[in-house]
């Protein structure tokens, strides 16, 4: 079967509460066996050792949270595919946490999830490394201060070298907000941030970010929120170029997260 004669689906998912210590290459096999659960007619590559196609979008550093992740997965055809009921037939598949929020057809030749991603939203907790109280007003003055300076320059680990390099270019939004609504987590404590960060042409996270706003601080209860791409100017998230408003939150998921 030539590449045109299949089709491609768009999965959004959550990976919320203890999985999040699951790496990525198990994350993978979960989904796997939850095609096969469900009996989706996948495409397998050729060679002596047929694997799913089947690719993920930007990898997840273990330990965070997300409501919305992607992956792509093709199939030899849609016969018996029921999309609408597709997604919560894959969340009753996969463990507790994982969750699919959302599935869309794929036009063909669109660029990969690696390509598409420009940034990433997130949210999370700054504390200070000893323990002491941290002032939400001396945390709002740093990140004032980062996004009216020139540069922010940070140290990056390079297989085993350490690199200076400027994160403020991937710093597109940062501002201090309130915790989440939570279902009764107690998430008290630290000073909690926002922020969109570039995923190209040099990825951001959450931990340089608080190394830019200066010594002393560390991340808790990192989650990522959104990813997007652009068109035409437009920012969209990667599911069929749609404008997300809450859809990623994904509350079903939030509230099976232990």
């Amino acid at each position: 079967m030539s590449a045109t004669d299949r089709t491609k689906l768009r999965i959004r998912f959550t990976k919320l509460g203890k999985i999040r210590w699951t790496s990525h290459r198990d994350v993978a096999r979960m989904w796997e066996r939850a095609f096969r659960r469900v009996q989706l007619p996948l495409s397998y590559s050729e060679g002596f050792s047929p694997r799913p196609r089947v690719s993920f979008g930007l990898a997840l550093p273990t330990g965070h949270e997300s409501v919305a992740e992607f992956l792509d997965v093709e199939l030899n055809d849609m016969l018996g595919v029921d999309l609408p009921t597709l997604a919560p037939r894959l969340s009753a598949a996969l463990p507790e946490g994982v969750d699919a929020s959302a599935v869309s057809v794929l036009e063909p030749g669109g660029p990969s999830l690696q390509e598409d991603v420009t940034s990433c939203s997130w949210l999370w907790r700054a504390v200070t490394t000893d323990g002491d109280e941290l002032p939400t007003a001396q945390v709002t003055d740093r990140v004032e201060a980062v996004l009216a300076a020139p540069a922010a320059v940070i140290s990056r680990n390079r297989k085993g070298t350490l690199v200076a390099e400027d994160v403020r270019p991937g710093i597109k939004e940062l501002k201090v907000v309130g915790p989440p609504a939570t279902d009764g987590t107690d998430l008290t404590g630290g000073v909690w941030l926002e922020a969109e960060l570039a995923a190209q042409p040099r990825s951001v996270r959450p931990a340089e970010v608080l190394s830019a706003l200066g010594p002393g601080l560390e991340e808790r209860d990192v989650r990522r929120t959104h990813q997007w791409i652009l068109r035409q100017g437009a920012r969209l998230e990667p599911l069929a170029g749609t404008v997300p408003d809450g859809a990623t939150e994904a509350p079903h998921a939030l509230e099976r997260a232990s």
